[in-house]
């Protein structure tokens, strides 16, 4: 499992013209689930995404996490993520969990960091064509992974 993890000022996603999550300061989470992620993938980047000290604190280093500053995050599936462009000029995506597989794993990444901040998490709409607007802060981005444990080499 990947989450591409930008610090944000504000964030939105917008699916047909709504609004279906927006944010102030906080993580913009771009989410990709592997083929053979599970469970345990998406708690440890769940626990990793809400502790990940990359916020300023008074001397402006880089010191506080998520938790620690009460700010908010923002999910959006986004299984290109794992799209392998090394050959040719049209990615595979063979590495991308199905739908049926990786909405189930997304919805319950959310859910799980949810509990770890304490607040509700706003999303996208998982499989949808998506306008994801934001502010990055910093600019502070991060790709941080969970290989799954039968794909480790």
């Amino acid at each position: 499992m990947v989450a591409l993890v930008q610090r944000v000022s504000e964030a939105s996603v917008e699916v047909d013209g709504q609004i279906t999550g927006a944010i102030g300061t906080g993580l913009l989470i771009l989410l990709g689930v592997h083929r053979d992620d599970t469970e345990a993938e998406a708690d440890w980047l769940a626990r990793k995404c809400a502790n990940l000290r990359i916020f300023p604190d008074e001397a402006g280093k880089m010191n506080r996490s998520l938790r620690d500053i009460g700010g908010e995050a923002l999910v959006v599936s986004q299984f290109t993520l794992y799209g392998d462009a090394s050959r040719g000029h049209r990615p595979s995506f063979t590495e991308s969990a199905p739908p049926e597989k990786a909405e189930p794993l997304y919805r319950y990444f959310v859910a799980q960091l949810s509990k770890e901040l304490g607040r509700p998490v706003p999303t996208g709409v998982f499989g949808a064509m998506m306008r994801v607007r934001l502010v990055n802060d910093g600019p502070v981005t991060l790709w941080v992974e969970r290989k799954p444990k039968n794909a480790l080499s």
